[in-house]
Parts: C-alpha cells; structure tokens; sequence
C-alpha cells in the first residue's frame, strides 16, 4: 500500500507570481516595480480609521500598522495602514495586500520569512528596510496563527 505525502501548502498563487516578476526584473526598475505597490493599499474600512484592533509594527522607521482577521473558512484579510510618505514600506503593505488577497491561512503561513530577499530587494533597499517588510510578514503570521489556534 504506497502512501503519498501531501504535499505542503504553497504561498498564495497570486504572491508567487509577484515575486517571480521582482526576481527576474532587471535591477533598475525594481525600485519603480516596488514604488507601484505603494498604491495597492487599499484604504481602511470606516470602523478602523482610529487604528482600533490594529497592531503597531515597531519595526518600520514609520507608523505602520496591521490588521488580521481569519474567517470561519479559513480565508485571510488584512489590513494595513501607513503613511503615504512612506512609499517603501507602503509598498510591501501592497504586495501583501494584493498577494494574499483570497489566501486561506495555510497559504499565508506558508509564505516564506525571506520573502523580500527572495525578490531581490535586499539588494535595491536598506537593510532596515528589509527588516521592517519581514517584521510585518510576521506579525501577520502570528496574527494568523494565534486565530486559527
């Protein structure tokens, strides 16, 4: 009797093809490629514009805050909310806004904690930079994990 393993759950779909298109972007246009993210926050939901429920991400040099809810199916939403003089860290708010759009909790768990050297940015950006992105993917998958218990 052969037993096949399940495979493990992959990061969302639609987040893999984004990093693929930054990884084999050419160098000098990844900046511009991240800056185009920065408008793929969407905005907040009237409930939350005082940041109620939301969680600061020390991390970032800017206010930077996030919001995650797990439904009874499991599907992921989020919600970010930082500045708009802060395209770079906008930016990553936007790539995980529109790259876990959909997502169930596996899938988000499932997103790699190197997500931003993987698409080349570590390169194109500051350190601390890097370091606030990945702060904020984990304080999302925490948010994640803590809900689905």
């Amino acid at each position: 009797m052969s037993h096949t393993a399940t495979p493990p759950p992959a990061m969302p779909p639609k987040l893999a093809e984004i990093v693929d298109e930054f990884a084999s972007a050419p160098r000098d246009v990844v900046l511009e490629m991240l800056l185009e993210y920065s408008d793929a926050v969407p905005p907040l939901p009237e409930t939350m514009t005082d940041r109620a429920g939301m969680e600061q991400v020390p991390e970032c040099q800017t206010a930077f805050f996030l919001r995650v809810e797990v439904a009874a199916d499991r599907t992921v939403t989020t919600w970010f909310d930082c500045p708009p003089e802060a395209p770079t860290t906008r930016a990553f708010a936007g790539i995980l806004a529109e790259g876990l759009t959909g997502a169930g909790a596996d899938q988000v768990l499932a997103v790699p904690d190197d997500l931003y050297q993987r698409m080349g940015l570590a390169q194109a950006i500051s350190p601390l930079r890097v370091r606030g992105g990945t702060a904020i993917l984990a304080r999302l998958k925490r948010q994640v994990r803590e809900q689905i218990g």
